[in-house]
C-alpha cells in the first residue's frame, strides 16, 4: 500500500526556450546569479512539501553544470540547512556520488547530518553518470567496470564504518588504516567519530539496468532501490522488480512485489490530459535532451541523439514524445483523478510498494513547481492518507 510520497529535485534553474526546438543543451550557459537560485527553489519546495505531509524531499549531487540542469554540489550541506527550515519532512540524498568522495569523509559528513537533524536525512549512494564530474574528481567513469569496482569497495567501507565501533579494510583501492605508527603504537584499526546515532542506516541507490550483480550487491548491504527516479523514462520496469525480488530470495529474504523499492515518475497535473500534454511537453523534451545525450535513455539511437542537438531538425523528427511516456507509464499526466487511478493500479500490481516519488522535469519554473506540488498534495495525497489512517482498523 502506497503511504509515502517523495519528490526529487536535482537542482534545475527556471529555464526559458525549452523543448526540442529550444536552446541546444551544449549552448546553455547561465551566470552564477541564476545558477545560485536553485537553493531558494529548493527551500520553497521543501517548506511546501513539509506543510502538506509529503514524506521526503530528495536532492541530487552534481558538479560543474553551467547549463543549469543539476546545480547542487553538496546535498548533505543543503539537507542540513533545509532541516532547520522545516519540521517533519525528511531530506534525501539522491544521491551522493560515491566515486567523487573519500568513503570515510562521506561517512563522517552523513553522521554529522544524522545527529544535527535528529535523523531526518536519508542516506543515498550512486556511481555517477557525468564524465565531466566523476573523471574530474579523479575517478573512472568511461571505464564502467573500473567505476563499479571502485564504487563497490567504497560502499563496503562505508557500511563497515557505519556498523562497527572499530574496523580495518584491505582492498585494491584502500588500505584503512594506513600502516603507520601513531602515539607509540602501530595503527591497526579506525573508529569513525562520531558514527550515526541511528543504525542501521537507511540507504538508497538508483537502479538503472538491474543487473544481477548490481541488485545482489544492494541486497547484501540492505540498500533500498529507486527505479526511474530522475531519469527521462521513469516509472517501474517490471523485469527490474522481478530481478529485485529474486536477488533477495537468493539471500533468504522473501519480499512482496515492490517491497523495499520506490517507483519514480515525472508528473504534471491539469484539468485534463490534453492540457497537461500541452503545458508539460516542452519540459519533457528538455529532460530528454539532457538525459539522452548521457546515454541514459536506452531506446534512443545515436542518430536521434544527434538530431536532438539541432533545434531546427528536432521538432519535426521522430523523437520520444510525452504522449508516448504517458502511455508507457513513465509520466503521470492529467487530472488528479487520472493520476490517482494510475497509482491505485500500481498498488494492486505491487502489493509491497509503499513509496512513490513524483518530480517535475528539468527547467520547470519555481512557481509552477510549487503550484504542481501543492495541487498534488491537496488532491492526490489525501486519497492515500485515508488508506493509511484506515489501515489499523483492518488489522483489528
Amino acid at each position: 500500500m502506497i503511504t509515502k510520497f517523495d519528490s526529487l529535485f536535482a537542482g534545475h534553474i527556471d529555464m526559458e526556450n525549452a523543448g526540442y526546438g529550444g536552446t541546444a543543451v551544449n549552448d546553455r550557459r547561465f551566470p552564477n546569479e541564476d545558477l545560485a537560485t536553485v537553493f531558494d527553489k529548493a527551500e520553497g519546495m521543501a517548506k511546501l512539501m513539509d506543510r502538506l505531509g509529503y514524506n521526503a524531499f530528495w536532492m541530487a549531487e552534481h558538479h560543474f553544470q553551467h547549463e543549469g540542469y543539476e546545480c547542487i554540489p553538496n546535498v548533505l550541506m543543503a539537507a542540513l540547512h533545509l532541516a532547520h527550515l522545516t519540521r517533519n519532512i525528511k531530506i534525501g540524498c539522491g544521491f551522493n556520488i560515491t566515486p567523487m568522495w573519500h568513503p570515510l569523509r562521506l561517512v563522517e559528513d552523513y553522521a554529522t547530518a544524522d545527529i544535527l537533524t535528529g535523523g531526518r536525512v536519508i542516506f543515498g549512494v550512486g556511481r555517477g553518470y557525468h564524465t565531466r564530474e566523476v573523471e574530474t574528481f579523479g575517478s573512472p567513469l568511461l571505464d564502467q567496470p573500473a567505476n563499479r569496482e571502485l564504487f563497490e569497495e567504497q560502499v563496503d567501507i562505508i557500511f563497515k564504518a557505519f556498523n562497527n565501533e572499530s574496523f580495518s579494510h584491505r582492498g585494491k583501492h584502500y588500505t584503512l588504516p594506513p600502516e603507520v605508527p601513531y602515539r607509540g603504537y602501530d595503527l591497526k584499526e579506525l573508529t569513525v567519530v562520531p558514527r550515526p546515532l541511528r543504525l542501521p542506516v537507511e540507504c538508497w541507490q538508483p537502479i538503472q539496468g538491474g543487473t544481477a550483480r548490481a541488485v545482489d550487491f544492494m541486497a547484501k548491504h540492505g540498500i533500498r532501490g529507486l527505479i526511474g527516479g530522475g531519469s527521462a523514462e521513469g516509472g517501474a520496469m517490471h523485469r527490474v522488480v522481478l530481478a529485485w525480488q529474486e536477488a533477495h530470495a537468493r539471500i533468504g529474504q522473501e519480499l512482496e512485489m515492490g517491497e523495499r523499492l520506490c517507483f519514480g515518475f515525472h508528473f504534471y497535473l491539469a484539468k485534463n490530459r490534453e492540457q497537461g500534454i500541452r503545458e508539460a511537453g516542452i519540459y519533457y523534451e528538455e529532460n530528454m535532451k539532457m538525459f539522452g545525450e548521457l546515454r541514459l535513455v536506452r531506446a534512443l539511437s545515436d542518430e536521434q541523439i544527434e538530431i536532438m542537438r539541432d533545434p531546427k531538425r528536432a521538432p519535426h523528427a521522430k523523437l520520444p514524445r510525452i504522449e508516448d511516456a504517458i502511455a508507457n507509464g513513465g509520466v503521470l499526466c492529467g487530472s488528479p483523478e487520472q493520476v490517482i487511478e494510475h497509482l491505485k493500479s500500481l498498488e494492486r500490481r505491487y502489493p509491497g510498494l509503499d513509496r512513490v516519488s513524483v518530480s517535475l522535469s528539468v527547467g520547470v519554473p519555481k512557481s509552477v513547481c510549487l503550484e504542481q506540488l501543492e495541487w498534488f498534495g491537496k488532491e492526490v495525497l489525501p486519497e492515500f492518507q485515508k488508506a493509511k489512517v484506515a489501515e489499523p482498523a483492518f488489522a483489528n
